[in-house]
């Protein structure tokens, strides 16, 4: 009879520690009572998963104990002020579910130039109340292409025109003084071509070029191919691309982007060398990128296997021992009842909210808000202690991920939908307010995504009426469905696209450069002059952004579905301790009736939050203006 899996792990943790007694840094790492607690508490974790991906390898263990001695010198070289951070948020295990909580996002060149630049803003950020701030992709990278830095050829080395690896640790320790929390990107899925892995790859190294999905014919690639999805078509077809002596290598995005081998230990070891690495710069969250497509397994579309929450389990873990604090946010822009599954303490604490933000312009564009209101019913509760990221927008595109039979259930056909509103949203359809741009047009399968900042989405570009209260709307609820919202720095002046990337030959192709436009020093200027379009809209941010901190029920990462019988009117509770929040949003560009019976359950007279007015129900129930959001506490 074999061993059972406890057996077996406590054989295996055996052997480890005796190996780590054999090594310096795990020695000492092994009389570190706070670091042995945590490998009491996760070794099963890693063990387990470790055992069912790599087991069948002679070398399973043997490549388990390097991994664990990865995090021992990890941890003991970990500064102390971040371990001080650790055991703060051990006894505040939910800090980031508070409603404190406000997210900024910028690309570092495009916003400030350089870290410095950046460092030089934190008064600005301490003024608009952001407690987390995520720096878009700032490592060593191609050119002239690079994806906008999400092809890396460092996880080390920040790309020189920004700065260096010290002026990082350095932001992120003067972050850290005023409350503010660093988010980067990791990438996982792959590197860039120019990593040194890549090269050595590229050479023909046979360790090197196991670390990829390198074959010699088309023969493997083509049977892959048979049930993936393009995903870049403008860029090359199917999964893989031709390398110049011949080899086949696995590209999902860009040409220059390759795929790492999970089922490769060697790379779980390395990526996790780099996570820590990064975790003892001073990184507080990583946004894990594109982790839908990690795990490889043909006749699979190579999407959201069950191996991938294998592997953020294990790095999340891997995490617990040696840089506790740190929290995951995952990056998958793919089927609702995908996204939820990443979604978990033990796996990514933090995920974006995709399909409350296509919705939100979706609800914008009809009109009608039902499709909205079945997604916050429906999708919005996810497992407790972990928290939604609420964005209106974002530096990449609108993809328009919601469910076929979601928009059936409400008399829509998916497909035709879509197609409507990317007419919509590209001012294809007559009446449109919008000024979006669009993004890897595909003719063969009709699929096609949004670009352009929040400004000109709401219609301020087009100079069409509402546009400042539709941008407002839309931050109202992400400010308000529970979790952490999120603001791509610029959207708070009315920041509008910019079309001067069709002159630039490393962009012209990506039409997301639309939504990446540089610093707008003269909106920021105009920011405290409420004569001016920007003055107005910094105005009705800071006005959401102190509601949302100075009440409690905005706190945690739930919603509670609320029907108004409006379709145009969208409701949605936000329970306390003590009282609640009726949150009403009109996306109608006229004047919409709530009922009151819809509204018995609430008292004759309730405070409306956002305006500061008592509101009187009585028997009239409530009339709200055309782009109105209400916040009803009772």
């Amino acid at each position: 009879m074999g061993l059972s899996i406890e057996q077996q792990g406590r054989a295996a943790k055996a052997y480890i520690i005796q190996q780590l007694r054999k090594s310096d840094d795990g020695s000492d790492v092994l009389r570190d009572r706070d670091f042995m607690q945590r490998f009491e508490e996760n070794f099963m974790t890693i063990f387990g998963i470790f055992a069912e991906l790599y087991g069948y390898r002679f070398d399973c263990l043997e490549q388990l104990a390097e991994v664990i001695l990865v995090c021992c010198r990890s941890w003991k070289a970990r500064p102390d002020d971040l371990k001080q951070i650790d055991k703060q948020r051990e006894l505040d295990p939910d800090w980031y579910l508070s409603s404190q909580m406000l997210g900024g996002v910028c690309y570092v060149d495009r916003y400030a130039q350089g870290l410095e630049g950046i460092k030089a803003k934190i008064p600005y950020f301490q003024e608009l109340g952001l407690t987390y701030l995520h720096l878009m992709p700032l490592f060593l990278r191609p050119k002239p292409f690079s994806d906008g830095g999400y092809a890396v050829s460092s996880y080390r080395e920040i790309e020189p025109e920004l700065g260096t690896i010290e002026q990082l640790k350095d932001l992120a320790s003067e972050l850290r003084k005023v409350g503010i929390s660093l988010v980067v990107d990791l990438i996982f899925n792959h590197t860039s071509n120019e990593h040194d892995w890549a090269k050595k790859a590229a050479k023909g190294d046979p360790e090197h070029s196991a670390m990829y999905w390198i074959f010699p014919d088309r023969s493997v690639p083509s049977a892959f191919e048979a049930s993936t999805r393009e995903i870049f078509p403008d860029d090359h077809p199917g999964s893989f691309i031709q390398l110049p002596d011949g080899r086949y290598i696995w590209s999902t995005f860009y040409r220059f982007q390759w795929d790492l081998n999970y089922s490769n230990p060697n790379v779980f070891r390395a990526m996790a060398g780099e996570m820590l690495y990064l975790a003892n710069v001073g990184i507080d969250l990583f946004r894990m990128d594109a982790v839908a497509f990690m795990w490889k397994q043909i006749n699979t579309d190579c999407e959201n296997l069950p191996q991938v929450h294998k592997l953020l389990r294990a790095f999340n873990a891997l995490c617990r021992l040696a840089a506790p604090s740190v929290l995951f946010k995952s990056e998958a822009i793919v089927h609702p009842d995908f996204v939820a599954q990443y979604i978990d303490r033990s796996e990514c604490q933090l995920s974006y909210n995709p399909l409350q933000m296509a919705l939100t312009w979706e609800a914008l564009a009809t009109r009608d808000a039902s499709m909205l209101s079945q997604a916050i019913e429906r999708r919005h509760n996810i497992a407790r202690g972990c928290a939604w990221v609420n964005y209106v927008r974002s530096h990449d595109d609108i993809g328009w991920t919601f469910s076929d039979e979601d928009a059936l259930e409400l008399g829509k056909q998916g497909t035709n939908h879509r197609k409507f509103l990317n007419a919509f949203y590209v001012s294809r359809h007559p009446g449109s307010f919008a000024r979006g741009v669009p993004f890897q047009d595909n003719p063969k399968t009709g699929d096609c995504r949004i670009s352009g900042t929040t400004a000109s989405l709401a219609g301020l570009e087009s100079g069409q009426e509402g546009a400042l209260e539709r941008i407002l709307l839309a931050y109202s609820i992400a400010m308000s469905t529970g979790g952490i919202p999120l603001i791509y720095l610029g959207d708070e002046v009315g920041q509008l696209n910019d079309y001067s990337y069709m002159n630039d030959p490393a962009k012209m192709d990506d039409s997301r450069w639309v939504n990446r436009p540089p610093y707008p020093e003269q909106n920021y200027a105009e920011r405290h002059d409420k004569t001016t379009i920007p003055g107005q809209l910094y105005a009705g941010m800071q006005h959401l952004i102190r509601l949302r901190k100075s009440t409690p029920e905005l706190a945690g990462g739930r919603a509670v579905g609320f029907y108004t019988a409006n379709p145009a009117v969208l409701g949605y509770q936000r329970p306390g301790p003590t009282s609640t929040i009726l949150c009403l949003v009109n996306f109608s560009d006229e004047r919409q009736w709530v009922g009151r019976e819809r509204l018995m359950q609430l008292p004759e007279e309730v405070m409306d939050l956002v305006s500061g007015y008592m509101i009187e129900l009585r028997q009239a129930g409530i009339h709200m203006r055309s782009h109105q959001y209400m916040w009803l506490r009772y």
